[in-house]
């Protein structure tokens, strides 16, 4: 085995070590994304999907390319795990990879704008003295007005930093 040094780059992540903890990125992903997509000149916005949505499910609107909308959602999925601001919406558009539609693809760009306003953002992950294990959950019961199914989220935290 060999020593080559501090890990700096790996599988498309950006590793940063400094006095205040370890800084994961993956902003050159997010760059190439938007350079791939053609919307490195778009105006960014400040959420990544709109508030308060309640309806995604349009049979009747026009269908969008399913090979791009799968591939962008696939790209989103992955720039997620340093992301976890976006990890909602990408959530809630890999729902329709079979059968995407017009507004679905709109809001997968909304997501790439979103992404433009703050391509280098990431995870730290600091000392903050401890290993306690703390969790957190929160649901809306039938909150889909879709299927009246509920939706839940939870956050796990170690040692003061976000896992999960």
């Amino acid at each position: 085995m060999k020593q080559l040094g501090d890990l700096k780059y790996f599988l498309g992540i950006k590793v940063a070590r400094s006095k205040n903890g370890i800084f994961l990125s993956q902003r050159k992903y997010a760059l190439d994304l938007l350079v791939e997509t053609g919307m490195l000149g778009c105006k960014p916005i400040d959420t990544p999907i709109e508030q308060n949505h309640k309806n995604f499910y349009c049979a009747d609107a026009t269908s969008a390319d399913r090979g791009r909308y799968q591939r962008l959602v696939g790209k989103l999925i992955y720039l997620s795990r340093t992301r976890p601001n976006i990890a909602y919406a990408v959530n809630v558009m890999s729902q329709f990879m079979h059968d995407p539609k017009k507004p679905h693809m709109d809001v997968v760009e909304r997501i790439l704008r979103y992404l433009k306003s703050a391509p280098g953002k990431g995870l730290l992950f600091s000392n903050h003295g401890h290993l306690k294990v703390e969790g957190y959950t929160d649901a809306d019961w039938a909150g889909s007005a879709d299927d009246r199914r509920s939706n839940a989220g939870y956050f796990t935290f170690v040692g003061g930093n976000l896992v999960t």
